[in-house]
């Protein structure tokens, strides 16, 4: 057992801590990132799951990660590409046809099915914009707290709201109504408003589901929807792509920029408990019993894992507790990963092409999404599930050998508590959900890696199979993330910090809750 000395230490060597842990670096802090597992990026990674493929392993396409981000770390200096796919979405129907969309096809495939909602798409895609450019500015911005004490605490705390106050305020009345109507009503709802096709509202209302355990007629969950519109790729918005290498490049190259700042990493080296004394944090002791002392302490763990495995309830008020006690978490994921031993045919469009590149969306209607989250609450998962496949090896053939290819399955709806022992009939389902699409596919899996909800919980700590450390509910968003009065990412034990996807502005790999606590300790740090 030993016991060193730092400026900070930070619990988890996901993205989120890395970011973290590189912006307090470059400001002149000495800081020591703690992971548990033997590698770092958390959920961002790319592991070998059968002989010689490998794949992202839980989060597995990239369009979120903050530009700035990028830039400040110079990502691409440490290794990161990220190529755009060719195609956005493909979208094959069980009639035999189907829906591409991408730049400059999207309103012509739309044209198929409806005239009308053709004519209507650049307007949807203009109005959805002007609101996720409001929301945009915000991301690398803490949001107003809530915050005891005299007008000195609260002024700050008032500008921040004014700020955003006066930018709701330039929309025009439209824009505000628009912008209500994303946070408050149903994806379902706000796309029934736009458009008649099934088609198009399904390519669009996907991503209200995605991580997301709810239908899509679930209110608030139009603004989910919003929220996986923020990206961009190599300075377009709206776009997708992949990283070459996998997700884990993405880490890997920020592990490389923290290195040059100084940053030390300790790998395999679990933590058992957050130091405190006299009610403030002041370390990390590892499973080991190794200490590690230091100024202030950055979670990136999910706010439940931290508080109710790491931090000493006696510290903690009871308000607090209680609340993260009854914080949300939980996604009907199930993730899979499969070697291929050929590329899919899917009978809607036959052949290679762009569209294999894309996200490929099996889920025909948003009727279809909601029978399948009401059949998982029911049955625990639901016989017609929803599917979105992605082939990296169409843009990356360093994922497997020659001539094969991997796949990434991101399903739903399975229940989040979904018992192990169901755990290889779900996989068989969603492998023939594919194969009615594409015949032959089951016959071409030479391998697979499946994780269900508890699996993503083991192996990553998201609590529930929740890829966002929480659902994105308007309960726990923007001021009240992770619980009202912590949004500035100080949590009520003095010298603790949260950095992860528990914090603003929620999940996906974007690097800004990284960014944002990092700038709440050098502040507190006198950097």
């Amino acid at each position: 057992m030993t016991t060193t000395t730092t400026d900070v230490v930070i619990l988890g060597g996901g993205h989120n801590g890395l970011v973290c842990a590189f912006y307090l670096a470059k400001a002149g802090l000495k800081v020591t990132v703690l992971e548990r597992r033997h590698v770092v990026g958390g959920a961002a990674v790319t592991e070998e799951f059968h002989p010689g493929f490998r794949n992202s392993t839980a989060s597995y396409t990239v369009s979120l990660l903050n530009p700035k981000v990028i830039a400040d770390m110079e990502l691409a200096r440490h290794g990161l590409t990220v190529v755009e796919r060719k195609v956005s979405n493909f979208l094959p129907l069980e009639d035999g046809r189907h829906l591409l969309a991408g730049e400059g096809r999207t309103q012509a495939e739309v044209a198929k099915f409806s005239a009308r909602d053709a004519e209507r798409l650049p307007e949807y895609e203009r109005r959805l914009e002007v609101v996720a450019a409001i929301l945009r500015d915000w991301i690398l911005k803490a949001p107003p707290n809530v915050v005891e004490g005299g007008w000195m605490a609260m002024l700050p705390e008032l500008l921040k709201a004014g700020g955003l106050g006066r930018q709701a305020a330039g929309l025009d009345t439209q824009g505000r109504r628009d912008l209500l109507d994303l946070f408050a009503k149903s994806a379902g709802d706000w796309l029934d408003g736009w458009f008649e096709s099934d088609p198009i509202k399904a390519l669009f209302g996907f991503d209200s589901v995605v991580g997301n355990y709810a239908s899509p007629y679930t209110p608030g969950s139009a603004y989910v929807l919003l929220h996986h519109v923020f990206g961009e790729v190599n300075g377009r918005k709206g776009v997708w792509g992949h990283a070459l290498g996998g997700m884990g490049a993405i880490t890997q190259a920020m592990a490389k920029a923290c290195a040059e700042q100084g940053v030390e990493v300790r790998l395999d080296t679990a933590v058992a408990e957050v130091l405190t004394e006299k009610g403030r944090a002041v370390g990390a002791v590892t499973e080991a019993g190794d200490v590690v002392r230091a100024r202030a302490v950055v979670s990136n763990l999910h706010p439940r894992l931290l508080f109710e495995t790491l931090v000493d309830d006696a510290v903690v008020p009871a308000d607090f507790r209680e609340r993260i006690g009854n914080y949300q978490s939980g996604s009907g994921t199930f993730r899979m990963n499969v070697a291929l031993s050929e590329l899919p045919d899917f009978t809607a469009l036959p052949g290679p092409g762009d569209h294999l590149t894309a996200g490929i969306i099996m889920a025909p209607s948003l009727a279809y999404m909601d029978r399948a989250y009401s059949e998982a609450k029911l049955n625990g998962w639901s016989s017609k599930p929803i599917v979105e496949m992605l082939i990296p090896s169409t843009l990356d053939d360093s994922l497997a050998p020659a001539g094969q290819h991997v796949a990434s399955l991101f399903c739903q709806h399975v229940d989040p508590t979904l018992a192990d022992e169901h755990r290889d009939t779900v996989a068989d389902l969603m492998i023939d959900t594919v194969d009615a699409h594409s015949p032959g596919f089951k016959a071409s899996v030479v391998g697979r890696l499946t994780l269900g909800p508890r699996d993503l919980e083991r192996r990553f700590g998201l609590v529930g199979g929740d890829i966002f450390h929480g659902r994105l509910t308007m309960d726990q968003l923007f001021s009240a993330r992770p619980v009202l009065g912590h949004a500035d990412h100080r949590m009520p034990v003095p010298g603790l910090y949260l950095c992860g996807s528990g914090a603003h502005p929620g999940g996906g790999v974007t690097g800004a809750p990284g960014h944002n606590a990092a700038r709440a300790v050098m502040k507190d740090l006198g950097r």
